[in-house]
């Protein structure tokens, strides 16, 4: 399901983005980029404003197409051109809080999301997964500390104060 998203609103959804609005963008695209690789999903981003150099109008950053409103216009206008253009009206889902653009696109045939919520989406497919240690130990039968550490080419009897730069324990005992 391809995703239409209007970027300020979606930058708007953080506290103090409009400090450094070039740095908001920055780290949106970021974030649309890793739930592109997490959810599989194809993304273009629409911000109101001039293109940014590093990314012009039409550009591809990691999987998400970014777009500019045309000058003199903003991107609500080039949003609605882009799901008047799309063959994919059914499967498309548009991301903004602007009603009057929410209305018109889901008289065209496309889903809307509001960016507060879609920006909740993005936080939880964008959070790296938590592994701890223990849990990775109890779903492998027989293995424990012992069979890691040979595995990492450490001896269960490798003295773990030895510095092996300066062949001394953090003590300052000398090694033999």
């Amino acid at each position: 399901m391809p995703y239409l998203v209007d970027g300020n609103n979606v930058m708007g959804q953080r506290v103090g983005w409009h400090r450094d609005k070039d740095a908001a963008r920055r780290r949106l695209l970021d974030d649309l980029a890793r739930f592109v690789r997490v959810e599989r999903a194809r993304v273009l981003a629409v911000f109101d404003g001039a293109p940014d150099e590093h990314f012009p109008d039409g550009a591809s950053y990691r999987g998400v197409r970014v777009f500019y409103a045309v000058r003199g216009s903003n991107a609500d206008e080039r949003i609605k051109q882009m799901v008047d253009a799309s063959r994919e009206r059914r499967t498309l889902t548009v991301v903004t809080s602007d009603r009057a653009l929410a209305e018109y696109v889901r008289r065209s045939g496309v889903k809307v999301i509001r960016a507060g919520d879609f920006r909740r989406r993005l936080d939880a497919a964008v959070k790296p997964a938590e592994h701890p240690v223990a849990d990775v130990n109890q779903n492998i039968p027989g293995v424990g500390i012992n069979d890691w550490m040979r595995y990492f080419g450490v001896a269960p009897d490798d003295d773990p104060e030895r510095d092996d730069d300066e062949h001394t324990t953090r003590a300052g005992k000398r090694k033999r």
